[in-house]
Order: structure tokens, then sequence, then C-alpha cells
């Protein structure tokens, strides 16, 4: 008999694509933290320095490391692309280019992520047009993906309405991440907070943004009815914690909305702009209606579009890790008619989703 293989229990386990990407950016976040922690005591330095004895400036000034603070022009560029207050007074076409350029967005989730249990949030995802809502100067607009206009409304938030703005500051202004639920209540389910008050939450983590929201909302009477000043109701989503009672309440627990699939929160990540493994989103046939892409109407189309990326040796692989291999194309019918290859390898996907289906 030959001897059992002893070196396999001590393999290590692959690490998938995704909790690579995600691990990468909470060490990106913990480095940025690091720098602005670090160009603070720079400029605290400096200013010190400033103050001290006036009848040596030269030398107190030359001591202090000065030149750090500009080895960090990313730090600049990245205050000036989420300058909220700029942004809140954007009109046009302005307003919907910066906008569109804001949502964070959640991706597939394709692995159980490590720590699901203790470092992530769950919650059942509202149907409905993901947009921004922005209170600021008396007024009340919400903003879908694409930046364009979706309500101009009064309402409860911050500056949200000329019926309280003469208790607030010009500064005062409110983002939140929400999901507009139409049919058939009208209401704006609150799923981050973006700012509050004029304070930007960008750097702040998930954990602490939730618990912001919670308490903040429920105060101004956003979550009251809808009256004169205040036209669309507000709600916030329940966050359970991962763990195998939040899944379960999530998944299969009634909500007051049409359920569309769950949303994955990492409980130490920031708000950042567009695609981001530290979000993440599931759907299937039992909590979401909208498993298969729907074209404008609602209704599922004959064909389901996927994106594939051709190999230099051929092959047609998807983007995971590792990849799956669906099919191999002669280098001569590539150069041929590109085009018909590529119409070619769609097809074949076609059916092996079919077969994967009927299966």
């Amino acid at each position: 008999m030959a001897p059992p293989d002893l070196r396999r229990p001590f393999k290590r386990s692959l690490i998938s694509d995704q909790q690579r990407r995600r691990e990468l950016s909470l060490q990106r976040q913990a480095q940025n933290r690091r720098d602005a922690q670090h160009q603070a005591r720079c400029l605290a330095q400096t200013i010190l320095s400033l103050q001290s004895d006036s009848s040596e400036p030269e030398a107190e000034f030359e001591s202090v490391p000065v030149v750090e603070l500009e080895t960090m022009p990313h730090a600049e560029e990245q205050a000036q692309d989420f300058d909220v207050r700029q942004a809140v007074r954007l009109r046009g076409p302005e307003a919907r280019r910066w906008f569109a350029q804001q949502l964070m967005l959640p991706e597939w989730m394709i692995d159980v992520p490590d720590g699901l249990n203790a470092d992530w949030y769950v919650c059942a995802r509202p149907a409905g047009k993901r947009c921004f809502v922005v209170s600021s100067n008396g007024t009340t607009i919400s903003r879908l993906r694409n930046g364009s206009m979706l309500h101009r409304f009064p309402s409860a938030l911050p500056n949200g309405a000329r019926v309280n703005n003469s208790t607030r500051s010009g500064q005062s202004y409110c983002i939140l991440d929400c999901i507009f639920h139409e049919v058939p209540d009208q209401t704006y389910y609150v799923i981050d907070m973006v700012c509050w008050g004029g304070m930007p939450m960008y750097e702040c983590t998930t954990e602490f943004r939730f618990f912001w929201l919670n308490s903040k909302l429920v105060e101004t009477g956003a979550c009251d009815d809808p009256s004169p000043y205040h036209k669309y109701r507000f709600r916030t989503v329940v966050m359970y914690n991962c763990d195998l009672e939040g899944l379960q309440a999530a998944y299969t627990g009634s909500v007051p909305y049409v359920k569309d699939g769950l949303l994955f929160y990492n409980k130490h990540a920031h708000y950042q702009s567009g695609n981001t493994p530290l979000v993440l989103v599931w759907k299937d046939e039992n909590c979401s209606q909208y498993v298969l892409d729907t074209d404008s109407k609602g209704q599922i189309p004959d064909q389901q579009q996927i994106v594939l990326e051709l190999l230099d040796d051929g092959r047609l692989a998807t983007s995971d890790d590792p990849a799956v291999i669906f099919s191999w194309l002669n280098n001569d019918f590539i150069h041929e008619d590109l085009w018909l290859a590529i119409s070619y390898g769609l097809s074949l996907v076609k059916e092996a989703y079919v077969l994967q289906m009927v299966n």
C-alpha cells in the first residue's frame, strides 16, 4: 500500500483574486491613514516652529522636514477630487459628470471572504434605482448612477428645505447613498452615508458610517411620513452581522420592499468611488427577481451577455482566478475575422450557460 501523502495538509490554500484585492484595498486604506497622520504631524511641527523663539527663525525653520509635505501630491489630488462642498454647488453637465463617478459599486460575490462572520455586515438589498440624495441650499436633489437628476424636492434632511433653511448654515449639506423604491411606497432606502451636516465621511469606516446614519437620520424627521415640506419618506436598511442568524434573517426574512439580492459590507472599509471588493452583492432565484440581465422593459432577452478575454494563444477565458476556459480559437481564424471569432466564442458561452441552467 502506498504511503499517505503527508504534504497535502501542509499546503497553503489558494487565495482567490477577489480576496487578494480585498487585502490590498485594506492595506491602501491603512497606508493612506498613516500618510494623513504624518502630514498632520509635519504641519503641526511647522506651525509650532514658527511660534517658537523669534530670535532664530531661520535655524528653527530649517530643522523641520517641510520637504516631506511635498512628497505626497496624491493626498492633495484626492482632496480636490472629493471636495463635496464645491460638488453640491455644481449644476447641469458638470454636476452629472461629477456624481456619475462617485458611487461606490459592489462586486459580485464569487468566494467567501476571510472573517465573514466577524468583519462583515449583510443586508437585503431593496430593488429600485440607485442614486445619490443631496440636500443643500434649502432643497434636495436625487441623482441616478449616470449623474442625471431623478427628483428635486423638499426634505427634512440638513438644509434640505426652505422651511428649515433658517436654522442651518450655508455650509450644512448632506449626501446619502440610496435606492429609490418606486412601487408601491415611493421611499428612499438609505444604504450608506457619504456626508452629513457638512462633514465628509469618506475616511470613516463602514461600522462608524452605519452607526452615524442610524443615529442622525431619525433625529431630523426624515423617516416621518411625507408632508408639504418633506415629500418622500426615508428609511434605513437593517444591517445584520454576517453570522448564521444574520444571513438567515437577510436571506429569508420579510422586508417592507421588493428584495433584490444581498449586500455584504466590510466593516473596516472606507467609502470609495467605483467598484470595490470590500462591498459584495449576491443574487439567486430565492432572493432576487433579477438574477438574469433584463432589458429596459424588465424582460429577459433571448441572449445573455458575458465579457471574455482573448488570450495570446487563442483561448477565450473569464477574469476569474484561476480563469475558466470556454473555448480555443485558431490564430488564422482570429486574424481573418476577429469579430466573427468573438461571435463564435459568445455562442459557445450561451450554449454552456443554457446547459448549466438545465442541469
